[in-house]
């Protein structure tokens, strides 16, 4: 069973007010030169940004926040946030993998920017809310 797509747009905007949210003013999340500097492709999202991201999905698919009850994930590639207006898109798709007896129902998460996967062993246990997208589909 596959659940909708999500899709979340990040921008540089985005990524300044995660860094004031989050305390993480690593500057290359934010600065070209720097980013590039070290190796990267240009400035990047934080790591736990795209990660709040994939929760989002999870907790909108669960339907209700505290119906998350397990999320991990691990890096696999920067997600590149480019210098204008239109930034880039996160893609978040699940697939059940399992349901248990109690209703503890086991995502198989993917997230993609660009067409490449940027998470990998993605995964969240939920227990999903009446009415939720997990119990409709």
């Amino acid at each position: 069973m596959e659940l909708p797509v999500k899709r979340y747009r990040i921008t540089r905007a985005d990524l300044v007010q995660y860094a004031g949210a989050s305390g993480d003013f690593n500057p290359i999340h934010w600065n070209e030169r720097v980013a590039t500097g070290v190796g990267l492709p240009g400035v990047i999202a934080h790591g736990m940004f795209t990660m709040a991201l994939v929760g989002r999905a999870v907790t909108e698919w669960a339907g209700a926040p505290d119906a998350v009850v397990d999320l991990s994930v691990r890096f696999t590639r920067p997600v590149v946030v480019p210098d204008d207006e239109d930034g880039t898109e996160i893609e978040v798709s699940a697939k059940v993998r399992e349901v248990l007896p109690g209703g503890l129902t086991w995502l198989d998460l993917t997230a993609t920017c660009a067409g490449v996967k940027v998470l990998a062993q993605a995964k969240a246990g939920i227990r999903p809310a009446p009415g939720s997208a997990v119990t409709e589909v």
